[in-house]
């Protein structure tokens, strides 16, 4: 079993950076919260002896000419679990029920005991296709841990990735009853499942906790370790959300041996990304073993039975851990994306854009490959990268099964979604591009004639007429 701690830190220090002209003043007075039975009271913070419990929060107080100006600085700490383990849904395995808690090793916790009274229940949200190949063995295990529950299957797919199966879901879970201090909800199913039921988590009683169990690759590499949630609006992708991480995820690589071979090259697309952008290693592992994973879909075994060689099965331990490592570098420091040069981007400028358009004809993972091909383009067009370079990118994402060219994918496509991306970014561009591989920077300096000449020799290589080839 391989456990991530994620202690991710954030504050509303936004707000005071960004308060009125008015509350400028060189008359400003810091004030501690101190807690003296049950009562919190300021104390200024350079009086240095405290009588009490002091909290991490600060008030500051201005005179102005029009009033008074306090702002508060609240430090937000969230702390959740990563868990890679085997098993999950055998009834000996006590992780499902008990592997968010901090005093447990993935069984009954210590500080329950034997003699526990109370019983245990949850709330279930599963894929309704992973419902059909895993509620039987859901159901038996909660039944043989003699657990409460209720299971709610529901079609979780892109298109139904909305608001209206959010509220279906709170309305279900309110029907039900939890107590959100020691009733997790669990989400069962890929990344749209995880998405859905974290909104609707967040949303119920302002925050109940929930726990993510990815059954695809896309969701165990990417939408399993980070903090977002949320749903399509107004033809947008992920319009409305939220920035709230499940208490734990447990990641349990044999969800992967019944996902069709497409969803497989769909998730290893996420891989790819941060193996160009931080990890040659990974680029290399994907590159040599990246069709054999393909193959036996991450399993120990091959997909027809036979024992996997011990290459093959520590290529899959090896390249899921490094992806997850990689991925939790660049997410737990700015977990509520308060810096927008994020290099986990990569892929992530035009893809949105494409993915909606030709919904459902494009899976997530494969719009972002197509993305990043263009874009490895674009690196080589600035000297970036060689161009033997950008000729082992395109074979790596071919042995992986993934599309390098769409023909929805148009120049005028590509600059209405950089020109969104503008607006939505502060301004720059923000484009990460690699400079090797394994490496990479963020760029606001790519010309139109760049991106115009990278997208001609891109096609030119790529288009219909090599499809066959």
């Amino acid at each position: 079993m391989s456990l991530y701690t994620v202690h991710a830190h954030g504050s509303l220090k936004r707000s005071h950076m960004a308060h009125c002209n008015s509350c400028d003043s060189n008359e400003s007075k810091e004030f501690k919260l101190v807690q003296v039975n049950g009562t919190w009271r300021r104390q200024e913070s350079g009086d240095g002896c405290y009588d009490g419990r002091v909290s991490s929060a600060t008030i500051s107080e201005s005179s102005t000419a029009n009033g008074v100006c306090w702002t508060v600085v609240s430090p937000i700490v969230f702390t959740y679990k990563i868990v890679q383990c085997d098993n999950l849904l055998d009834p000996a395995n006590g992780t499902l029920l008990y592997g968010h808690l901090n005093d447990t090793d993935g069984d009954e916790p210590k500080s329950l005991g034997s003699n526990i009274s109370k019983p245990i229940r949850r709330f279930i949200v599963m894929d309704e296709t992973v419902h059909e190949l895993y509620g039987d063995r859901v159901t038996a295990y909660l039944r043989a841990r003699k657990v409460i529950y209720k299971m709610l299957p529901l079609p979780t797919t892109e298109e139904h990735k909305s608001m209206e199966l959010v509220m279906k879901i709170l309305q279900e879970v309110h029907d039900f009853g939890i107590d959100r201090r020691s009733e997790p909800i669990l989400a069962i199913g890929g990344g749209v499942c995880l998405d859905i039921v974290g909104l609707a988590a967040s949303l119920y009683r302002r925050r109940t906790p929930y726990i993510r169990i990815p059954t695809t690759l896309l969701a165990y590499v990417d939408a399993s370790v980070g903090a977002k949630n949320g749903v399509n609006f107004a033809n947008c992708k992920n319009k409305l959300g939220g920035y709230i991480p499940p208490v734990a995820a447990f990641l349990d690589r044999s969800f992967l041996a019944t996902v069709p071979p497409r969803h497989i090259s769909n998730g290893l697309a996420e891989m790819l990304k941060m193996a160009l952008m931080k990890h040659k290693g990974l680029f290399e592992i994907l590159e040599t073993k990246g069709p054999e994973l393909l193959g036996s879909k991450f399993q120990n075994q091959n997909y027809g039975g036979a024992e996997g060689t011990t290459d093959q099965s520590q290529a899959a331990s090896e390249s899921t851990r490094i992806a997850i490592e990689t991925m939790l570098e660049e997410l737990a420091p700015n977990l509520w994306e308060d810096d927008l040069d994020r290099l986990v981007d990569f892929g992530h400028l035009i893809s949105p854009e494409l993915e909606m358009r030709v919904l459902p004809a494009l899976l997530h993972g494969e719009a972002v490959n197509i993305d990043m091909c263009l874009m490895v383009y674009v690196a080589c067009e600035r000297g970036l990268l060689s161009e033997g370079q950008r000729s082992r990118v395109v074979r790596c994402m071919r042995g992986l099964g993934l599309p390098v060219w769409h023909q929805s994918c148009g120049l005028e496509l590509v600059r209405k979604a950089l020109a969104d991306r503008l607006k939505h970014s502060g301004g720059l561009v923000r484009m990460p591009l690699p400079t090797g591989l394994g490496t990479a920077e963020i760029f606001n300096d790519t010309s139109d004639d760049t991106i115009s000449l990278a997208f001609q020799k891109w096609c030119a290589d790529l288009g219909d007429k090599h499809l066959s080839e």
